[in-house]
C-alpha cells in the first residue's frame, strides 16, 4: 500500500471561471452560500477520512484554529463542521475543553452489542417466516454492494454497507421503530467499527452477511438466528481499541 495516504490532502476550491461582460447575470448571491456549505463539507469529510484511516484516534484534541489554519477558513465554519461530526458522533464537544475525536469505552461496545445480539435473534427469527422472495432479491443485491466495496477497499463505503445490512432487515420485516432503534444501536458502535474494523475482518464480516441471508432464503429461522449470534459476538471479537494520540497538523496537512 503507498504510504502517500498517509497525509490528507485538503483539496482547494476550483476557481471561478471568467465570464465576459455582456454573459454577466445578478443572480450571485447563492455563491457564498455554496461556497461557505462546500468548505464545511471538506473540513468534514478531511476529518472523517482522518479517523477512518486511523491517522485521528480516539481522544485526539481538534482545536479550532489550527483546523482554520490548514484549511484556511473562519473558526466559524470549523465550529459548524465539530457540530456536524458531533451529530454523527464522531467527535465530542466538551464544555470549556473544545472538541475531541470520540473515545468509545470498550464496555460500552459490549453493552451495545448485548442488546443488538436480544433485538437482532428475535429480528431475524420474524423474517424468515415472512421473508418474501422478492425480498431475497433485494437482500442479495445488498450484499453485492458489500462486496464491491471491500473489492475496492472503499473503507467508508463498506463500513456504512455493513451496517446498512441489520437496517435493512429490519425494515424488511415492516418495523420502521425497530429500524430506527437498531440504526442509533448502530451509531453509537459505529466510530468503533470505522477506526478498527480491518479489511480482513470486513470481509468475514461480509460471508457471515452472506450465510444469514442464504438461511433467511430457506425459511430456516434457527439457523438464521444462531449465525445472527454468531456474527455479532464476532464482529464485536474483532474490535480493538488503539488509544494514540497524533500531532493535528501531520494528520491533515496539505501534501505537496
Amino acid at each position: 500500500m503507498s504510504r502517500s495516504r498517509a497525509n490528507l490532502q485538503v483539496i482547494e476550491p476550483a476557481p471561478p471561471q471568467q465570464q465576459h461582460p455582456s454573459s454577466r447575470r445578478p443572480r450571485r448571491q447563492a455563491a457564498p452560500e455554496r461556497s461557505t456549505a462546500g468548505a464545511t463539507q471538506r473540513i468534514v469529510e478531511s476529518i472523517t477520512t482522518a479517523i477512518i484511516e486511523r491517522r485521528l484516534t480516539p481522544g485526539t484534541k481538534l482545536a479550532e484554529q489550527q483546523i482554520a489554519d490548514i484549511f484556511q477558513v473562519s473558526r466559524t465554519l470549523v465550529r459548524q463542521a465539530l457540530n456536524q461530526l458531533s451529530r454523527d458522533r464522531l467527535v465530542t464537544l466538551e464544555p470549556a475543553r473544545g472538541a475531541f475525536v470520540a473515545m468509545p469505552s470498550v464496555e460500552e461496545a459490549r453493552e451495545v452489542f448485548e442488546v443488538r445480539a436480544m433485538i437482532e435473534a428475535a429480528l431475524v427469527r420474524q423474517l424468515a417466516a415472512r421473508i418474501t422472495d422478492v425480498q431475497i432479491v433485494q437482500l442479495r443485491s445488498h450484499l453485492r454492494d458489500e462486496r464491491e466495496a471491500i473489492g475496492r477497499t472503499d473503507v467508508s463505503g463498506r463500513t456504512r454497507l455493513l451496517a446498512d445490512f441489520h437496517v435493512v432487515l429490519a425494515r424488511l420485516l415492516g418495523n420502521e421503530v425497530l429500524a430506527q432503534l437498531l440504526a442509533d444501536l448502530l451509531s453509537r458502535s459505529s466510530l468503533i467499527s470505522l477506526m478498527y474494523q480491518s479489511a480482513h475482518s470486513a470481509e468475514h464480516s461480509q460471508d457471515e452477511h452472506v450465510h444469514i441471508v442464504e438461511a433467511l432464503a430457506r425459511r430456516d429461522g434457527r439457523a438464521a438466528v444462531r449465525l445472527m449470534q454468531q456474527h455479532l459476538a464476532s464482529v464485536e471479537c474483532n474490535l480493538r481499541l488503539d488509544p494514540r494520540t497524533p500531532d493535528l497538523q501531520a494528520a491533515l496537512r496539505h501534501t505537496a
